[in-house]
């Protein structure tokens, strides 16, 4: 019995010790991989783009089909409204997102350079704190110094890799109307390939993530672009510079819960304060104002309680997500989640069952 129980545990480390091995060499040859890693992804960048659309499209072409459109001209008309939307909004907006992008790029150093003087008021200020407070603080305002230093390179570099990627623009509108067209067979398709033995906890599993992601993600974007085109009429009133960015940015930090609200008021307030205490403080009330209406108003009706998560486990994944992947991870973090959560009820249900 000893004799036996000592084979096995030598088999077990002998595989171990082998896959530890196998790991080495794979990260060894890594300078024969990683290129084609990297052209691959460069790949599945538009066809995910591409999926997400179709993914959130597909429900208004089932309800038009519902109500006795054709399948295809469902597909066509939606399609077209689509993305001939994005175009007239690029087309229209576009030379006004130009403009006070060159705008700002050119008070950038005044900005700057306004902040520093702010800096140096708070550091003055604080000569009366605890020695550690002080250090973090100084510590904190250096590391926004340099984050404000390097924002114009960022914002050139940013605008340099969307142009350098235009060719996702022309290809993601093909993969999208082929996605269309062709997503009951590929329904089909996937329903042939997975094992029979799956099949219905799959069904069961798709249906139930579709239920709790997708009906999150189609109304937080809507709730987005609304708050986004609220923000950017009143700050135009207010005569905030930059209203068109500055929009645009309060309306995509929006999808991120919680924090969002802070990250897209931030720019907003710090433009209106360089210009003047009144507009600053009118600012202040037009943001206070929109997150009341997100909340009370756009969110509930909207969105309603689509992931039925608690608030805690969602502010835990928002810190997970921006320490894994920062602002990328507070946007996915929910969404995440929510697939985890399904994944968890139904892995639960399953062991039940057996």
């Amino acid at each position: 019995m000893e004799h036996t129980k000592g084979i096995k545990w030598i088999i077990r480390l002998s595989i171990t010790i082998l896959v530890l091995l196998c790991i080495y060499f794979f990260l060894q040859v890594s300078p024969l991989w990683l290129p084609v890693l990297e052209v691959l992804s460069r790949v599945a960048i538009p066809l995910l783009i591409a999926g997400i659309i179709t993914y959130l499209l597909h429900p208004i072409i089932e309800n038009a089909h519902a109500y006795g459109l054709p399948r295809p001209v469902a597909v066509l008309i939606i399609y077209l409204l689509f993305f001939g939307g994005i175009a007239y909004l690029i087309t229209a907006a576009f030379p006004y997102v130009v403009e006070q992008l060159r705008e700002f790029v050119e008070n950038l150093p005044y900005i700057i350079q306004q902040i520093q003087q702010w800096s140096n008021l708070f550091e003055r200020q604080i000569n009366a704190l605890p020695e550690g407070m002080q250090a973090q603080l100084a510590d904190w305002m250096t590391g926004l110094e340099a984050q404000a230093d390097s924002l114009g390179e960022r914002i050139i570099d940013t605008l340099g890799s969307i142009i350098g990627s235009f060719i996702y623009f022309i290809v993601i509108p093909f993969l999208v109307f082929y996605l269309l067209k062709d997503y009951q067979l590929i329904e089909k398709v996937a329903w042939y390939v997975t094992p029979k033995k799956w099949r219905k906890e799959g069904v069961a599993f798709i249906r139930d993530v579709d239920h709790s992601l997708g009906n999150y993600i189609r109304g937080q974007i809507l709730v987005s672009m609304c708050v986004g085109l609220i923000a950017m009429i009143g700050l135009w009133i207010i005569g905030v510079p930059y209203p068109i960015i500055l929009g645009l940015f309060i309306g995509m930090t929006d999808i991120i819960p919680y924090f969002g609200a802070f990250l897209g008021a931030f720019p907003a307030v710090i433009v209106a304060g360089l210009h003047s205490w009144q507009m600053l403080i009118f600012t202040v009330l037009l943001i206070f104002i929109l997150q009341q209406i997100e909340g009370n108003i756009l969110s509930p009706v909207i969105v309603g309680k689509s992931v039925h998560l608690h608030p805690i486990l969602i502010m835990i994944a928002l810190l997970i997500g921006v320490e894994t992947a920062g602002i990328l991870g507070l946007v996915l973090a929910v969404p995440v989640l929510s697939v985890v959560k399904v994944v968890l009820l139904h892995l639960r249900t399953n062991l039940l069952n057996h």
